[in-house]
């Protein structure tokens, strides 16, 4: 049986244009299918990023979603943020979880069971594989494998996130190979079959 009942952790889109957004993302929220949403806007400049976070905060507490901020520790805490995620160059592990405190830390360790052990020892709260599969979304230089989680799972019991390419074709796969959340993005946001909110009811 699945341990977590939500186990999508949806990324944001790229970009966030216009207010419907908004309305989609409530509706994803409404199925209860998600436990994690993480904002994730690269290019965009801080402030603008604080107007739309402030926005998105609201809907994760309504539906009792966990609002992780992408890459900066110290946004996560402006925002009042549940936390933080970040990858092995945007920030350090050790200076991340002083900032963050007690707020949740999640760290991208590829396809290394090295970097997972570093990850654990700064009490990471979950830890980040991937690419599994060929992703539109970012360019993927690490590719991981079903073989990396069941060997994860035999030294840790903090949650792993699966990343790159999930879709309605393989998700399942990751699911029952021990992947406790899956980080999804362009089967959602860039879907050219289904809106956002029919992409996430047909994950069962």
């Amino acid at each position: 049986m699945r341990k977590y009942k939500k186990f999508i952790y949806l990324i944001s889109p790229k970009k966030i244009l216009s207010s419907d957004f908004y309305d989609d993302l409530e509706n994803i929220f409404k199925t209860k299918k998600i436990f994690f949403f993480q904002l994730r806007l690269k290019k965009e400049k801080k402030r603008k990023i604080i107007i739309i976070a402030k926005k998105i905060k609201k809907l994760t507490k309504k539906y009792k979603v966990k609002f992780i901020i992408n890459d900066d520790p110290y946004l996560a805490n402006k925002i009042k943020a549940d936390g933080c995620h970040i990858g092995q160059k945007d920030f350090n592990i050790k200076n991340a979880r002083k900032i963050l405190k007690n707020k949740i830390l999640g760290i991208t360790c590829h396809n290394s069971i090295k970097l997972a052990k570093v990850a654990i020892c700064n009490k990471a709260d979950y830890i980040a594989f991937g690419s599994f599969y060929k992703s539109k979304t970012k360019k993927t230089k690490y590719k991981s494998n079903i073989k990396i989680l069941h060997l994860v799972k035999k030294i840790t019991n903090i949650p792993i996130v699966a990343i790159g390419g999930i879709n309605l074709d393989n998700y399942k796969k990751l699911l029952l190979n021990k992947a406790n959340f899956l980080a999804i993005s362009g089967y959602i946001w860039n879907n050219k079959k289904y809106k956002p909110i029919e992409a996430i009811k047909i994950l069962k």
